[in-house]
């Protein structure tokens, strides 16, 4: 041996990137970014919290963004990989994923991006602002129910399938919940559950 020292190969860093209005957020979120953390061995997943979600501006009122990420952090504490993300509304205006990624990529030079969706949401992608920025910058992490393979966006995307239990919660169905002061338990996790009542969100939510 002539004790030269070999190189030493890191890994890239392997970041998911689960973005939502998160008006509350539901355990179907924590389990959909937790099996997309194991699956593509992640590892972490932000999720991160819109500002302004500039699809859903006008079709009802949304609660504040510092509300919904304070529900965000008390839903992930404790659960390994999870992290909530302000980044969006750091950055201010309405949020587009687009310019997410873009920050992210600056951040996190070389780093894999995965941006975890919905089988409906990846249905629509073609409707983001400047998707096509997304082509090669993503590969999309789609979250379907176990068993039932969701159907994967063709080319220029680049996805793959991720299995979760089948969990029929959303977050609209809680709040038309929580106004007919209907119980929220066991459908947002406990830590939210408690900021959501704290704050007093949507009416009778408790």
């Amino acid at each position: 041996m002539d004790g030269t020292v070999p190189p030493v190969h890191s890994r890239a860093v392997r970041l998911g990137v689960f973005g939502g209005t998160f008006d509350p957020v539901h355990v179907g979120h924590v389990v959909a970014a937790a099996a997309a953390r194991h699956a593509l061995s992640l590892d972490r997943v932000l999720l991160v919290v819109a500002n302004r979600p500039w699809q859903k501006e006008g079709e009802r009122a949304i609660s504040p963004a510092a509300d919904r990420l304070a529900m965000v952090a008390a839903a992930v504490e404790g659960v390994e990989g999870l992290e909530p993300s302000a980044l969006e509304i750091e950055r201010g205006g309405p949020s587009y994923t687009a310019d997410t990624i873009a920050e992210l990529a600056a951040v996190h030079p070389g780093a894999d991006l995965f941006v975890v969706v919905g089988a409906d949401v990846a249905a629509e992608l073609e409707t983001w602002a400047r998707a096509d920025a997304l082509h090669d910058s993503v590969t999309l992490a789609v979250v379907g129910r176990a068993g039932t393979p969701p159907a994967l966006p063709g080319p220029p995307w680049r996805s793959v399938a991720v299995d979760m239990p089948h969990l029929a919660v959303s977050s609209s169905d809680l709040r038309q919940r929580a106004v007919a002061g209907r119980p929220l338990d066991g459908l947002v996790p406990p830590g939210a559950l408690t900021e959501l009542r704290r704050r007093g969100l949507y009416a009778k939510g408790r």
